[in-house]
């Protein structure tokens, strides 16, 4: 105790306990690394698999928003040449869930011969159809889409629902049949951000109440 009888002032030790740690123990500077800031963007978008956020790269970049925006712009354009180089056979492109890289559309005949090779990877003509109407007359139900096309879809619904491209997105307030539309991961296939996008094609489709009128069944 002092003499003044006060209680002595404890200095706080400026050496922290071993595993106490900080909040800015793992942070760290990307410009310091191999590349710089895009190469770690190209790092982390080489092994997603899936579109990734402009809000989530820069987190795990540690930089602001706007300024990733910004070279994330950069580097699209890049791939494409923009600035004189060599266009690559991949480009960066921002969809409806994030940025990803793809491959370049021009060689799609040359992508093809690998992932096709072998395999029945398109979409049946079937499918395609029942994708159309359901992408220009979301939600609908499957027997909507039936009336439309003439058939049952229940096959190929469960076919568009495996590949990701549907979605259930509620219910019919009336009849209670599962209401279907189309996910952010079929317009990353188009290469849309909006269903703004689709070409204007739907004025030629029958409306929902002519569907309704042609089916009693609304599942």
């Amino acid at each position: 105790m002092s003499d003044d009888g006060n209680a002595p002032t404890v200095q706080p030790d400026p050496t922290p306990e071993a595993g106490a740690g900080s909040a800015g123990d793992d942070a760290f500077d990307v410009d310091t690394l191999p590349g710089g800031v895009l190469a770690a963007l190209e790092a982390v978008l080489m092994v997603a698999d899936a579109p990734v956020g402009v809000e989530r790269l820069a987190a795990i970049v540690a930089l602001p928003v706007v300024d990733v925006a910004e070279h994330l712009a950069a580097l699209a354009a890049e791939y494409r040449g923009d600035d004189g180089g060599r266009p690559r056979g991949f480009e960066l492109r921002e969809g409806a869930q994030g940025w990803r890289i793809y491959s370049a559309p021009a060689h799609a005949d040359v992508v093809a011969r690998l992932v096709l090779e072998g395999q029945s990877a398109r979409l049946s003509q079937a499918a395609l159809e029942t994708l159309a109407v359901i992408a220009y007359r979301q939600p609908v139900t499957r027997g909507q889409v039936s009336a439309v096309r003439g058939v049952n879809v229940d096959g190929v619904v469960r076919t568009l629902l495996a590949r990701g491209l549907v979605a259930e997105v509620g219910q019919d307030p009336l009849g209670g049949a599962v209401l279907f539309g189309t996910t952010g991961e079929f317009l990353d296939r188009m290469g849309w951000t909006s269903l703004d996008e689709l070409p204007p094609i739907a004025p030629h489709l029958p409306g929902i109440d002519a569907l309704s009128a042609l089916t009693d069944d609304n599942g």
